[in-house]
C-alpha cells in the first residue's frame, strides 16, 4: 500500500500545494518524497511509501537508466512482473514489480501495458519525450485513485480525494469536480511546455468478466470439471499474492470467504518459504458469532490467532474517523467499516504484520448476499452479480482499502484475481446461482470433501460483517439506531431533501453519517451515486438481520 499524488500545470505556488500530499501520509508511513519534473513548469510528483517489494529501489517516482524520459508513480502490486520479463525479454534494472509497467509501455504502448498487467494498480506515467501523461487503474479498482481536471488544463491526481481538496485555484472546493478514476480504464493527456494538459483519450482496457489476455501463471486444469478449476485458480490467486518481504496476516471473520482465504494462505505459506507463524485476526463485540466461528477456523488451520473486542461506545466513537478515512456516507459501508478499522488499528499497533489478506469480492462474484436467493432467474442474478462487481470500488473494495490503509497496512484480495473472476463468470449462470436456499453453493461445493475447512464453516450461512461482529442478542445496527435517535430530530429529517438534494437521507442514521461526510467533504456527495441496498427484498435497511431468510436460518 502506498500513496501517490501529482499535479500538472499549476498556476499557484507548487510548494504550497504540495502540502495537500501530506493528507495521505497514512498510506505510506515508511518514507515520503516530492519531486519536480525537469523542463516542465509547475509539475510535481509526491509519493508516500509502504515498503513491500523492492526495498533498494522502491522509492518513486520511478525512473530507470534505459528509459530516462519515463517517470512512474504507482500504487499496487504487479504479480506477473517476472513472467512478462521472461515473455518479452525484459532486463529489469531494479527488483521492483512496478518496472514491468515501464517496460510494457515502452514495448507496446499504454493499452498494451494495461492489458498485460496481472495485479492491482493505480498509476501515473509521464513520458517527457512524447509529452504525454497516462493514468490507469485496475479492473475492480482495488487500488484507489481520484483526479481533478480543470478547463484551464490543470490536472491533479491522488490516491484519496482528501489529497486534492484545496487545489482549486482560488475557487471553493465545491466548484470543481474531484472524481474517482474509473476502474479498468486508462486516460491519455497531451502535455504542453507550461505543464497544462489536454485530454486525448479515455478507454476501457478490461471489462468485468473478460478473460485476461496476458500469459497467466495459473490456468484452468480441466474444462469439464469446474470445481477443480475453481480450486486451482483460487489457490493460484493466493499463491501469487505471497510476494514481498513484509510479514503477512489475514482477517478472519469465520465466514466462508475469509475462512477459505485463511486456510489457503496457511496451506501455501510454508511452501513459499515463509518461516514465521501466519497471524489471523477476528473482531467482535461480546457474544459475537463471528469471533466464535473464527476461533474454530484458527484452531483447525493452525494460525497464530488474535481476537479483538470492542464495545458499542468504542464503535460509535470511531465513526467520524471511519467516515473521514472512507470518504463515503453509505450506510452499509460505514457499518461494516467500523470493525475493520478497529481491527486494522490493532494489527498496526500490536503486531508486526503489514500485508493483510481478506475475503472481499466473493459475495459479489459468487452471489453470496442472502437476497440472491430471491433472484427471479439465474440470468437476472448474473446481471446483478456483474453490476455489483463493477461498483465494488465505491463500496466493499473502498471499505477494505481505506480501513487498512488508514493504519499503514496493505490489503490483498485473492477473490478479485483476474483469472479467477474471469473463469468464474464464464460458467453458465445456472451453475453460479444459489441452490436449495444456500448462497455461494458452487464455491462451497468446490471445496467440499477436501478437508480444507470443517463442514460447519464451509456450509455456514451468510452473516453480514457488520452483523457478525455484533452480539446475537443485539445487532450493531440496532445500537446505532438508538444512538442516532438522540442526535437527529424529526425536523432535520423533514428538511433532509432540501438540506441534501442529492441522495437525501431517509433515516436518522443516514442523516447522521451524511452530516459528518459533508463536514469533511462538502458538496462531494456524488462520489457515492446510490445507497447500497439488497434487491428483491422488502426491507428499508441493508442489515442482513432484517431479512426473512436470515431470520429463518437463525
Amino acid at each position: 500500500m502506498c500513496g501517490i499524488w501529482a499535479i500538472f500545470g499549476s498556476d499557484d505556488d507548487v510548494s504550497k500545494q504540495c502540502a495537500s500530499a501530506l493528507r495521505i501520509g497514512h498510506r505510506g508511513p515508511d518514507c515520503f518524497r516530492l519531486e519536480n519534473i525537469n523542463h516542465f513548469k509547475n509539475c510535481c510528483f509526491g509519493f508516500h511509501r509502504l515498503a513491500i517489494v523492492g526495498d533498494t529501489y522502491g522509492m518513486q517516482p520511478m525512473r530507470v537508466h534505459r528509459y530516462p524520459q519515463i517517470w512512474l508513480c504507482y500504487n499496487g502490486e504487479i504479480y506477473n512482473y517476472r513472467r512478462v520479463a521472461e515473455q518479452f525479454g525484459f532486463n529489469y534494472e531494479t527488483d521492483c514489480d512496478g518496472e514491468a509497467i515501464i517496460s510494457l509501455y515502452m514495448h507496446g504502448g499504454i493499452e498494451f501495458a494495461a492489458k498485460h498487467l496481472d495485479g492491482v494498480f493505480a498509476f501515473i506515467l509521464l513520458d517527457t519525450q512524447q509529452k504525454r501523461v497516462y493514468l490507469g487503474r485496475d479492473t475492480y479498482g482495488v487500488r484507489p485513485m481520484f483526479r481533478l481536471l480543470k478547463d484551464d488544463g490543470f490536472l491533479a491526481v491522488c490516491s484519496e480525494a482528501k489529497g486534492l481538496m484545496g487545489l482549486s485555484h482560488g475557487h471553493d472546493d465545491h466548484e470543481v469536480n474531484i472524481d474517482p478514476f474509473p476502474p479498468g480504464h486508462f486516460e491519455t493527456y497531451d502535455l504542453s511546455p507550461n505543464g497544462k494538459v489536454t485530454l486525448k483519450e479515455c478507454a476501457r482496457f478490461h471489462k468485468i468478466g473478460d478473460m485476461p489476455k496476458y500469459d497467466a501463471l495459473v490456468k484452468p486444469l480441466d474444462e469439464n470439471d469446474h470445481y477443480a478449476n475453481i480450486r486451482a485458480l483460487l489457490e493460484g490467486a493466493v499463491k501469487k499474492r505471497l510476494i514481498g518481504g513484509r510479514r503477512i496476516g489475514c482477517l478472519l471473520s469465520g465466514g466462508l470467504d475469509s475462512s477459505l482465504i485463511s486456510a489457503l494462505l496457511l496451506k501455501h505459506a510454508k511452501k513459499s518459504g515463509i518461516i514465521y507463524p501466519v497471524q489471523t485476526y477476528a473482531i467482535g463485540m461480546e457474544g459475537s458469532p463471528d469471533v466464535e466461528a473464527a476461533r474454530t477456523v484458527a484452531k483447525y488451520i493452525g494460525s497464530e490467532h488474535h481476537e479483538v473486542s470492542f464495545t458499542p461506545e468504542e464503535g460509535i466513537q470511531a465513526i467520524e474517523d471511519v467516515i473521514y478515512s472512507l470518504e463515503s456516507y453509505d450506510i452499509t459501508t460505514i457499518r461494516a467499516s467500523v470493525g475493520m478499522y478497529l481491527v486494522s488499528q490493532y494489527i498496526r499497533t500490536k503486531t508486526d504484520s503489514v500485508v493483510i489478506f481478506s475475503g472481499e469480492g466473493s459475495d459479489e462474484l459468487a452471489q453470496g448476499y442472502i437476497y440472491f436467493n430471491k433472484a427471479p432467474s439465474a440470468e437476472e442474478a448474473d446481471v446483478e452479480s456483474r453490476r455489483l462487481l463493477g461498483d465494488l470500488y465505491m463500496y466493499d473494495v473502498l471499505r477494505g482499502d481505506r480501513t487498512t490503509s488508514a493504519h499503514g497496512l496493505e490489503l490483498r484480495v485473492p477473490f478479485l484475481d483476474h483469472m479467477f473472476t474471469g473463469y468464474y463468470l464464464s460458467l453458465p449462470p445456472e451453475v453460479r446461482r444459489s441452490k436449495d436456499g444456500i448462497e455461494k453453493y458452487t464455491l462451497r461445493k468446490a471445496f467440499d470433501g477436501t478437508g480444507l475447512l470443517p463442514d460447519e464453516i464451509l456450509w455456514r450461512p451468510k452473516e453480514a460483517f457488520s452483523d457478525g461482529v455484533s452480539s446475537v442478542k443485539k445487532s450493531w445496527y440496532e445500537t446505532l439506531q438508538e444512538y442516532v435517535e438522540e442526535q437527529i430530530n424529526d425536523q432535520m429529517m423533514e428538511d433532509a431533501p432540501k438540506t441534501f438534494p442529492f441522495n437525501p437521507p431517509r433515516t436518522k442514521e443516514a442523516y447522521y453519517f451524511r452530516q459528518i461526510f459533508e463536514k469533511h467533504f462538502p458538496s462531494k456527495s456524488r462520489w457515492i451515486p446510490y445507497y447500497w441496498m439488497p434487491r428483491w427484498s422488502q426491507t428499508n435497511d441493508p442489515s442482513a438481520r432484517t431479512l426473512k431468510h436470515y431470520k429463518d436460518s437463525s
